[in-house]
């Protein structure tokens, strides 16, 4: 089951779709107001002693995925006790990536469509791809990331004359309180997901290839969710909070005379790429984990079963697009902190004593 291999190349394509996933077009640290762009720097330097930790683990248990860290750290029946939490994590990130798809697609292009399809779609798509292995979710990355930095490069440069940097200003009318939330929300979604990543970079080319995969990686994502972020508060100003989708409003806003008009298209191609990745990740990883917890001979035997469970769940999470977003912004974070930061930090621990007394 653990024989598939990617390149550190394919491994920090991932991560950085991975980041950018429905990030892109939800946004990030939307309670720090004007002093968004602010807040996902903070999000980067303080997600990034948990990079460290997250690459120390793979260092650690090389050729190893996550479900296997823990039950070397744990033991069996402790390790298959938090393989069940990480395992729910990870269908559950997964469910709320389709969510997000779906509900963007519904609320902008296909209103009269029924939730469900779009979700479907993707979910059939990502099941295809997890059960041609990582392989393949890895090849596919390396030739779609470079068009989507093409695409967010090009609406950069068209969105020029539609900027007014006034709208970054006043900086911290709100104190830093607001700022530091931010922070703290753009640090788990989505920089401390690379967590989920522990299950797919089980046999990179060097013990510490990891380190380098994930400082890179998300270097490069916060450098595009910075650019971003800033061209949204300079179009947008302070409409910025109250948008669902603020990525997808402030690039119908770009146009070049007569001739170049709704543009907005370009983000539904980046959002497309970005939530197959993503959602595709966490389902290989919760399949993985069903089948080590399970002791079947292979994941793909329970991926079918598994994406079709998590589009049916995502489908249920939420009764309007108002309750995703508060959960986004306002609950996530504190959800996921056992998941990203404990639980992790625990596993180094227990980790670094065992490696010390040799066992």
């Amino acid at each position: 089951m653990q024989k598939e291999r990617i390149t550190d190349k394919q491994a920090t394509h991932l991560l950085i779709i991975f980041y950018i996933g429905s990030t892109f077009i939800i946004g990030a640290g939307a309670g720090a107001k004007n002093d968004t762009w602010i807040s996902v720097i903070l999000g980067v330097i303080l997600a990034t002693p948990m990079l460290f930790v997250y690459a120390r683990l793979l260092a650690l248990f090389p050729e190893k995925g996550l479900f296997d860290i823990l039950e070397l750290v744990f033991g069996k029946i402790i390790g298959k006790c938090v393989a069940f939490l990480y395992i729910w994590y990870t269908f559950h990130l997964g469910a709320l990536v389709i969510q997000n798809f779906g509900q963007y697609i519904n609320t902008t292009t296909m209103p009269e469509t029924p939730l469900l399809i779009p979700m479907l779609c993707l979910g059939l798509v990502c099941i295809a791809a997890v059960r041609s292995g990582i392989e393949v979710i890895g090849r596919i990355s390396v030739y779609s990331l470079p068009l989507i930095f093409f695409i967010i490069f090009i609406v950069q440069i068209m969105g020029l004359p539609n900027w007014n940097l006034e709208n970054v200003k006043p900086i911290l009318a709100n104190g830093f309180l607001p700022v530091l939330k931010g922070g703290f929300s753009v640090f788990s979604f989505p920089f401390a997901e690379s967590v989920v990543l522990l299950g797919a970079f089980f046999s990179l080319k060097t013990n510490h290839s990891a380190y380098k995969i994930f400082l890179k990686g998300t270097a490069i994502a916060g450098f595009f969710l910075l650019i971003i972020t800033l061209r949204n508060i300079f179009i947008l100003g302070g409409m910025l909070p109250n948008l669902y989708f603020p990525s997808h409003v402030a690039v119908s806003r770009i146009s070049i005379g007569h001739f170049l008009q709704r543009i907005e298209v370009t983000v539904a191609v980046v959002l497309i790429f970005g939530v197959f990745i993503k959602a595709s990740i966490c389902l290989l990883v919760s399949s993985m984990g069903i089948a080590k917890v399970f002791k079947l001979h292979d994941y793909r035997s329970v991926v079918i079963q598994t994406g079709l469970l998590m589009v049916y769940f995502s489908y249920t999470l939420y009764d309007s697009i108002f309750e995703m977003r508060a959960w986004a912004f306002e609950i996530y974070s504190y959800y996921a902190f056992p998941f990203q930061v404990i639980l992790p930090l625990v596993m180094l621990g227990i980790g670094e004593l065992k490696r010390l007394k040799g066992s």
